[in-house]
């Protein structure tokens, strides 16, 4: 299958890429196959950089992931300042004040999520993989005084608010966490965006405890709002999105990598009208990026207009999906 990886390469640079940006050809994260249909090409819709990014699906599984991918020694200009999860800087006084609100609501539905079947309190040790700044982890260190470790490639340390974190740099598999297990595992949006799905599982799975669990969130190909956005819907998210999951092959893959579902909720801790609203927005931009703070008030009057998809999401199936998981056994 070499002839057809070359092929698929050379097809992809006719599109409008950065010179200095590496490109690597992947074979399907789920069966492991290159044999593939292209789907779709996204855009930074969210920071406007420069780059178009084909999607493709899986003809022998039709799992749906980005091919080729940024290679992972690019990919980090991705994740600066501008990307959501890590942008700590100030926007006004009252933008300040929503951000800071709308994150600590996002922070307490994650409690939430965790909580319905585990126990937290200070005896636990809580993981976050994909940790950004670290919000959620303190939330739940402040509320159960339970011991917190993070994960992400966003370096902490300059963050003296930080500081009960344990954290890690860089890949979660690449990390020694010195014979450590924890209680629960999180992956809030992680997962899509991770170089080996497979091998982060299996490392998940490895530092359980035998009765702890792990919490997954992802967008969900499969829901209402993408065929109302295609490319543009923020579940594609080019470049850092490496794979889509449908609720199919979210579940196919866990299941796989050792776990037994305990839950599986067709909604997340991720406000999904945060979903709608942007993903109409990058549909009139274009792929020219957005700033953040310039659309607070026009997302706070579409959330007062659109409340009622916020009251019904857990059963409209917008964008998200969760699964609660413990260690298969034998």
């Amino acid at each position: 299958m070499q002839s057809q990886s070359k092929e698929s390469l050379d097809n992809f640079k006719q599109l409008d890429n950065p010179s200095d940006l590496k490109f690597e050809y992947v074979p399907c994260y789920q069966c492991g196959t290159d044999d593939f249909t292209p789907l779709l090409v996204g855009q930074d819709d969210l920071t406007g950089k420069t780059g178009n990014f084909r999607y493709v699906t899986c003809n022998n599984c039709q799992f749906v992931y980005l091919n080729p991918r940024v290679h992972s020694d690019n990919i980090k200009i991705f994740y600066d300042d501008d990307y959501i999860a890590h942008d700590r800087r100030s926007k006004g006084k009252l933008r300040d004040w929503g951000f800071k609100r709308g994150i600590a609501q996002h922070d307490k539905m994650k409690d939430k999520i965790v909580t319905r079947h585990k126990k937290i309190d200070s005896n636990s040790h809580i993981l976050d993989v994909g940790c950004a700044i670290g919000t959620y982890l303190l939330h739940m260190h402040h509320k159960y005084g339970t011991k917190v470790s993070g994960v992400d490639f966003k370096d902490l340390s300059n963050y003296p608010e930080a500081a009960p974190i344990n954290s890690y740099l860089g890949f979660f598999y690449d990390q020694d966490f010195k014979g450590q297990k924890f209680d629960v595992i999180t992956m809030w949006h992680f997962l899509e965006h991770c170089y080996q799905p497979k091998k982060s599982l299996a490392t998940a799975r490895e530092l359980l405890k035998d009765d702890g669990h792990l919490v997954i969130e992802v967008p969900r190909l499969d829901c209402l709002t993408y065929p109302l956005q295609g490319k543009r819907w923020p579940g594609v998210q080019a470049p850092q999105h490496l794979t889509i999951f449908d609720k199919k092959h979210f579940l196919n893959m866990v299941q796989d990598s050792g776990f037994e579902i305990v839950e599986y909720l067709p909604w997340g801790a991720f406000p999904p009208l945060f979903y709608l609203y942007f993903g109409f927005l990058f549909l009139f931009n274009k792929g020219r990026g957005i700033i953040l703070e310039n659309h607070f008030w026009g997302y706070a009057i579409f959330t007062a207009l659109f409340w009622p998809l916020d009251m019904l999401h857990r059963w409209l199936n917008l964008s998200m999906q969760t699964v609660i998981l413990k260690k298969k056994t034998t």
